[in-house]
């Protein structure tokens, strides 16, 4: 097996495990969660943990265009961190990727969809690297061609779907969570991890344990919680 980058995997979750307050994209934790009495006050601190992560962050273009990304229109100032977007459908636009392509240091736009908008740009924008697939991503093939291009740690931000893909693949190797003093509940909002569920005895292999190596009590009844996978 070839190097691969070593994945935390970074998210706030409710005490139930929600990682949204509902089963829309028009719900969203950064906009909703921050206007409930008794969970607005600490959620500062899932923000002030995020910017001490990794300066890799790996993400969906779901995600993006959830919060905004494609309706940007001012330049935005440029940071020191990279940033890994898988988008198929595509869920980014032009505008979205042009913006991205100015906040990061590099963009790694990975994509089975050969008419992703970031085609357009390629020529204009020297920080882009699309990265495509034919028929499905392979991430173990992702992850270790970020390690060839000198990437050591990846902080993963993604969605429960995407989530549940990585660690069954043994491709996250840490859990670092924030925990809201908060319970959402709906059988159909995304949680830390989704995708399918196990039908029989012999997918328990998918299971992953852990061992905890940090826990903090934060202000405001938050959380911190840090777990090593035991892949």
């Amino acid at each position: 097996m070839e190097k691969r980058t070593y994945n935390t995997l970074f998210l706030i979750e409710s005490l139930d495990g929600k990682i949204s307050p509902g089963d829309t994209d028009q719900l969203d934790v950064d906009k909703d969660w921050s206007t409930i009495p008794g969970v607005k006050e600490g959620l500062h601190q899932y923000y002030e943990l995020e910017q001490k992560t990794d300066l890799v962050s790996f993400n969906t273009g779901r995600v993006m265009e959830k919060v905004g990304i494609n309706s940007h229109r001012k330049t935005p100032e440029k940071g020191s961190v990279s940033f890994v977007i898988v988008d198929n459908k595509p869920h980014l636009d032009e505008t979205g990727v042009s913006y991205l392509c100015q906040k990061s240091k590099k963009l790694y736009l990975v994509t089975t969809n050969k008419n992703h908008p970031a085609y357009k740009l390629k020529n204009d924008s020297d920080n882009l690297n699309i990265i495509k697939y034919d028929q499905q991503i392979d991430f173990q093939d992702l992850f270790e061609r970020l390690s060839e291009e000198g990437i050591e740690r990846v902080t993963v931000q993604s969605g429960g779907t995407l989530n549940a893909t990585l660690v069954q693949s043994g491709l996250i190797d840490e859990v670092l969570i924030v925990v809201a003093p908060l319970l959402v509940g709906g059988k159909d909002t995304s949680t830390l991890m989704d995708g399918e569920s196990l039908h029989k005895t012999s997918e328990l292999q998918n299971l992953k344990p852990l061992k905890l190596l940090e826990s903090n009590t934060l202000d405001d009844s938050y959380v911190a919680l840090r777990y090593k996978v035991l892949n």
